[in-house]
This record gives structure tokens, C-alpha cells and sequence, in this order.
């Protein structure tokens, strides 16, 4: 009141009461406040919906959420990590008595906090904005395509549409929705591509539509590579678009994906804070049997026991002896936790090392533009070296006797296994292509380090690397030992709010819901 009774004294001095009251109200005004037309002005009313979603292709904080949404299951699956202490008395994702109430994560953080704000994003933008709805397509797809090779069919077509929105694509229709957004995206930016609309909202590549190009083209390889067994024709299309576009795939390691958030990386919580997490005793086995300069940027030598790294069997019951679960982590918390390198607050999503792997496997099976396969392999181990400053690459390509090493648990004696592979390191032209297939998704599992969704799924695709299975499989059954995981069914979230559109998603599975039923692209047939 005090505002409005200062205004009137001086428009009663200046002769003019016959101020209406309308015109006084913009005088009472709390210059704080933001307004729409302001946040309009600098794209604010845009902008502000992307950090969620570059946060959410796997969730930061709480932590607990990414641990629920991808670190106990992908980054176990993939024989990346693995827990220290079995959860659930041994009865929980990693021994594959799978957690509904786990698993709902995977599917509710990207639909809530991607989906939405891409949705928001697109009515705001895909008309008069084109640059700034190309971003939310990428966007879209680099997280959406995690979702579909977690379940299989989801809802993304028909997302936001009132008279469908429960309805499920089927992985193919989904993936070439992928495929179409990524056309899309593509052409937008490239009729602007010198435009710096963006660069004030840009989590990773600081506004440069050049890099957002390049990180389009690489998906669009990367999902190509995914679906060449199952649809070879699309898949050698949708790949040589991607190697034959202008501006081409990431080359070099600053153009990789990473999100650069003030956030602290989950996994320094789960790992160092809580000690949930520990390397995987296939990880030891390749990097050790390789002296892979990497293991010691990648993991710390562990407190407990001696060897450069130590790493824990996946799918821990717990075991005979021990009076509770913290019993038995006492006994393995000591083993390698992750190298302060890695969780930083500079989260990795896909790299140059990556897309010369895909590039090393698509000259094999004979792509235009690809390349030599020898020369992108080379060139993989080089930028990953490189990216996490280990010595030494040009010894390491050039080994042509280092195999997996054996893995020995010093604790219980019953979970040692010996290597599932002699696989060696340096090419050889001469190999089957079965062969140069396990050197390049080998090399290539070791790269993506810690992306344990993209190693779970190569892994599914090829069967490389050879990871050691479960020590106790408590599936009931559905989920074969050796075969390993191959899915995540749907989530009690949907079966709840979304019977119908769910009861229809399980026809367009290869078999029943579970997690021994094989996705679409999951052919389970030869790789050549």
C-alpha cells in the first residue's frame, strides 16, 4: 500500500486523478516476480524444461533413483558392477528375482520427467522454432531408445495423443519412429546450423548445432548396428545415411555426449557413500587378463585383498555362514570401488571410441562409408586410451597374446570360474568375422565404461563379451543361466493405470512377460 500511496501524492501534484485503476496496477507491481512475456523474450519458458530432461536419461538425484532405474539392473546385467551386498537376502534383480517396485524407475523417471517436457517443448517450438524442437527429438531418442531395450514395446507414438496414449509400439514401429525423429532433427538444424538459440540451455555441447548434428547421426548408427540382424535391409539404410550425412559421426573425444550438470554423478553416492556398488569380477577378469592400462582409471585397488583390482561375482545369494546381509558386504566392500575419474559430475552417454567401434562393425558386415574395419578399431582403443589419459595404446593394439584372466574370489572359493574366452586384443585380418566381431564389441564394452545400458544391450545383440553368469539364478525358471537376462517386464505402474494397453504390448513380445523372453532385435541367430 505504501507504493500506491506515494504514486497518488505525485499524481495528485501533477493535476492527474483522473488515472484509472488499471493504469495503477502496473505501478504495484513486485519487480522480483518474472513474467511470461520476459521469460519469452530470452526462451526461458522454453529452456528451463530441457535440464530435466538431460538429467533424466538416467536420473541424478536422489540417488537412490538412478541406483533403482539402471545401476541394479543394466549396470549389473551388462557385467560392468555389481553389489556388494545381496539386497533382499539374495532375492532381488542381480540373482533375477526381479523387484516391480525396483523396475518401476525405468519406466516412470523418463516418461515423467523426458517425455513431458518434450511433449511442452514441441508445442511451443516445432512451428515457428525448428533448432529448439530438433534438440527435444535427440533428446527423445537418446533416452526412449534406452526405455525400449529395456521392455521391448513402449508408448511413443502415440504419447500425449488423448484417444491413444496407452497404446504400445511395437519395438520395430518404435525404433522407426527413432529413425524418423532423427530425420527430423537433422533437417532442422541444418537450416540454422550457425544459430546460438540454444547455447544458454545446452548441458553439453555449449550451443553448437554442429556437435547435436554429429550426436544424430552417431544414434542413428548406433540404432542401425542395433537392428542389423533382425532387419539387415533397414539397417544398412538408416547406417550409411548416417556415415554419408555432411557433417558425419563423432570423431573425436570432445564431440562425445556427455551432460555437464552441477550435479554430483549418483554413482559417487552409491559407490563411495553408501558402498553398493563394486567392480564385476568380468570386468576384472578382461581388464586384468588384457593389463589394461584403463583398470586403474576406471577402478581403485581394492583395501581388502591384494592385485591391481578385485572384482565381485554377479548374483550373490546370501551365502551359507553369514548372519545377514551386512555380514556379507563387510566381507566384499573392500574389493575395487569406482575411480573418482569416472564419477565426476560429467555424466558419459555415448563417445568417439563407440562410434568407431560401430564404424569397425559396420565395414565388417559391408557398409558404405564405414571405413576399414582394422583402422576403426585401432582408432576406438586409441580414443579411449586417450579419453581417460592411459599410456600405452599402441603396446596394447599390438598384443597378440593377452587373454581374460580366470577369476578368483578369495573370500569363497566356490564362486572362482575360469575365462569364457581366449579372445586376443591385436587384429587379425585373417579371422572369421565371428572373430573380428568379438575383438571389435569387446574392445568397444570396455570403452563405453560405465554406460552399463548400452554394454547390456551389445551384449544381448552379439553375446560378446563373455561375461560370467549369476551365481544364483532365482528366476523360478524363466531366465536361463547361461543365456542371461534378456529383459525387463513390464512394470506394475502400467499393469495398474494401463491393463489393456499393456495385456496388447505382450503380443507384440516373442513370448510371454518375463525376463527370459528375447526383444525384437534380440534374434538370438548368428551375427553373420
Amino acid at each position: 500500500m505504501k507504493n500506491i500511496k506515494n504514486i497518488l501524492s505525485c499524481l495528485v501534484a501533477a493535476g492527474l486523478l483522473n488515472t484509472s485503476c488499471s493504469d495503477l496496477e502496473r505501478f504495484n507491481v513486485n519487480e522480483r516476480n518474472i513474467t511470461q512475456e520476459q521469460l519469452e523474450v530470452d526462451f526461458q519458458h522454453v529452456g528451463s524444461k530441457y535440464k530435466p530432461i538431460f538429467e533424466s536419461i538416467y536420473q541424478y538425484t536422489p540417488a537412490w533413483s538412478y541406483q533403482l532405474q539402471q545401476n541394479l539392473n543394466a549396470d549389473v546385467y551388462s557385467g560392468y558392477l555389481t553389489n556388494p551386498r545381496p539386497f533382499v537376502a539374495g532375492a532381488n534383480n542381480t540373482t533375477y528375482s526381479l523387484v516391480s517396485g525396483w523396475n518401476n524407475f525405468i519406466w516412470s523417471v523418463p516418461y515423467s520427467n523426458v517425455m513431458n517436457n518434450v511433449s511442452e517443448i514441441s508445442k511451443l517450438t516445432e512451428a515457428d522454432y525448428p533448432t529448439l524442437h530438433a534438440v527435444a527429438l535427440i533428446l527423445k531418442v537418446a533416452a526412449m531408445h534406452r526405455v525400449s531395450d529395456v521392455f521391448g514395446p513402449i508408448v511413443y507414438t502415440n504419447f500425449g495423443d488423448l484417444e491413444n496414449a496407452g497404446v504400445y509400439d511395437s519395438q520395430e514401429e518404435a525404433y522407426n519412429a527413432f529413425f524418423t525423429d532423427l530425420d527430423t532433427a537433422v533437417a532442422n538444424l541444418m537450416t540454422d546450423i550457425d544459430s546460438e538459440r540454444f547455447a544458454a540451455f545446452d548441458l553439453s555441447y555449449g550451443g553448437n548445432y554442429t556437435n547435436w548434428v554429429k550426436l544424430a547421426n552417431s544414434l542413428r548408427l548406433r540404432l542401425a548396428i542395433r537392428i542389423s540382424k533382425v532387419n539387415p535391409v533397414k539397417a544398412k539404410t538408416e547406417g550409411e545415411k548416417a556415415l554419408s550425412q555432411s557433417l558425419g559421426v563423432m570423431g573425436t573425444n570432445p564431440e562425445g555426449f556427455f551432460v555437464n550438470s552441477a550435479l554430483d554423478h549418483p554413482l559417487s553416492i552409491i559407490d563411495n557413500s553408501w558402498g553398493d556398488i563394486r567392480m564385476n569380477a568380468s570386468m576384472e577378469s578382461i581388464l586384468v587378463g588384457y593389463d589394461d592400462a584403463r583398470a586403474t582409471s576406471y577402478f581403485d585397488a581394492p583395501t581388502s585383498v591384494s592385485g591391481t583390482v578385485k572384482g565381485v561375482r554377479g548374483g550373490l545369494p546370501l551365502l551359507p555362514g553369514y548372519a545377514d546381509e551386512l555380514a556379507q558386504k563387510a566381507d566384499y566392500i573392500g574389493f575395487s570401488s569406482i575411480n573418482d575419474n569416472i564419477h565426476t559430475s560429467t555424466v558419459q552417454l555415448m563417445t568417439a571410441a563407440e562410434v568407431a567401434f560401430l564404424k569397425a562393425e559396420a565395414a565388417l558386415r559391408g557398409w558404405q562409408g564405414a571405413g576399414d574395419a582394422k583402422t576403426n578399431y585401432e582408432t576406438g582403443i586409441q580414443l579411449s586410451f586417450e579419453q581417460h589419459g592411459a599410456s600405452g595404446a599402441s603396446n596394447y593394439i599390438a598384443d597378440n597374446t593377452s587373454t581374460p584372466a580366470d577369476y578368483v574370489d578369495p573370500v569363497n572359493p566356490s564362486n572362482n570360474i575360469a575365462a569364457l574366452t581366449d579372445i586376443t586384443i591385436a587384429w587379425d585380418e585373417g579371422a572369421t568375422n565371428e572373430e573380428k566381431l568379438e575383438r571389435i564389441i569387446t574392445q568397444k564394452w570396455i570403452a563405453m565404461f560405465p554406460e552399463g545400458q548400452e554394454a547390456w544391450s551389445e551384449f544381448r545383440r552379439t553375446g560378446y563379451p563373455k561375461i560370467f553368469p549369476v551365481v544364483s539364478n532365482q528366476s523360478g525358471g524363466t531366465i536361463d543361466t547361461n543365456i542371461q537376462i534378456r529383459r525387463i517386464p513390464f512394470v506394475d505402474s502400467e499393469l495398474s493405470t494401463n491393463p489393456e494397453g499393456v495385456q496388447d504390448a505382450v503380443t507384440k513380445l516373442s513370448g510371454p512377460d518375463n525376463g527370459g523372453t528375447r526383444l525384437w532385435w534380440d534374434t538370438g541367430a548368428a551375427n553373420f
